[in-house]
């Protein structure tokens, strides 16, 4: 089953249009690729800079989704699919569920390095792929779109636990390896000035819990206030399975 197709009227369906990116494009995927792999070694998670190399990533050219499909697929059992830019979370979420991950194809400009409306094709992709080579991190993200679709479609207060919890975590999230505190979450991963400040002694980090992470709002246009900190990734599965206890008691 392909979500997407099933989601999105045939007509809509995006593919990357590669040959339209521009030398100015490509220079701005340098930049922002060698600004990353400088400041991260010490600061993500290892997992993640090790998923860098697996999928085949480099400074020379933007990723090529008919060539990173295949490899991802092969290591992963994950694909790409293009979407138009920020879709509807239910659409997202089930998309997840079938191990696919919703990228769009536009790449920031070089005035726009350091801020972005919305994500683009850097935040998606090199701030999320990587991870997918972690196999219990990508089984996290497809249980987290299964539950998701299955308890929160159609009840936005429930949709919006899971929304909280991906953000705090896919997105933000922060992990402590036996090296120090590292990045896992792509939003951090693919903002040069975030890195910096989220390990800083500037932000607000508490250690991962479920109620806290349910509990806090955020907001997408800033740096966020608040960090939470895991002690191992098998925080997450487990958080996943707390949450759809604690659901399904409710509503029994």
């Amino acid at each position: 089953m392909n979500f997407l197709t099933e989601t999105f009227a045939p007509q809509a369906l995006l593919r990357q249009q590669y040959d339209q990116y521009t030398d100015a494009d490509q220079h701005v995927w340098q930049l922002l690729f060698d600004r990353q792999m400088t400041l991260l070694p010490g600061r993500a998670a290892d997992d993640f800079l090790e998923g860098v190399r697996q999928v085949g990533f480099t400074r020379n050219a933007i990723p090529d989704f008919r060539e990173v499909n295949p490899r991802l697929l092969e290591q992963t059992g994950w694909e790409l699919v293009v979407v138009p830019g920020i879709v509807d979370d239910t659409v997202f979420f089930g998309l997840l569920a079938n191990r696919q991950f919703p990228a769009t194809t536009w790449l920031r400009t070089l005035e726009q390095l350091d801020y972005l409306e919305e994500p683009d094709m850097f935040h998606d992709v090199f701030g999320h792929v990587p991870l997918l080579t972690n196999p219990g991190f990508a089984a996290f993200l497809q249980a987290l779109g299964a539950a998701a679709v299955q308890h929160g479609t159609g009840r936005p207060e429930v949709l919006e636990m899971f929304t909280r919890l991906y953000w705090f975590t896919a997105e933000f999230g922060l992990v402590q390896q036996p090296e120090g505190l590292r990045i896992y979450g792509a939003g951090l991963l693919s903002s040069h000035g975030e890195v910096k400040f989220s390990l800083s002694d500037q932000p607000t980090r508490l250690p991962f819990s479920l109620r806290g992470v349910l509990e806090t709002p955020f907001e997408k246009d800033k740096f966020q206030d608040l960090y939470f900190v895991l002690d191992n990734m098998e925080q997450l599965p487990e958080s996943l399975t707390n949450l759809v206890e604690l659901l399904e008691v409710v509503r029994n």
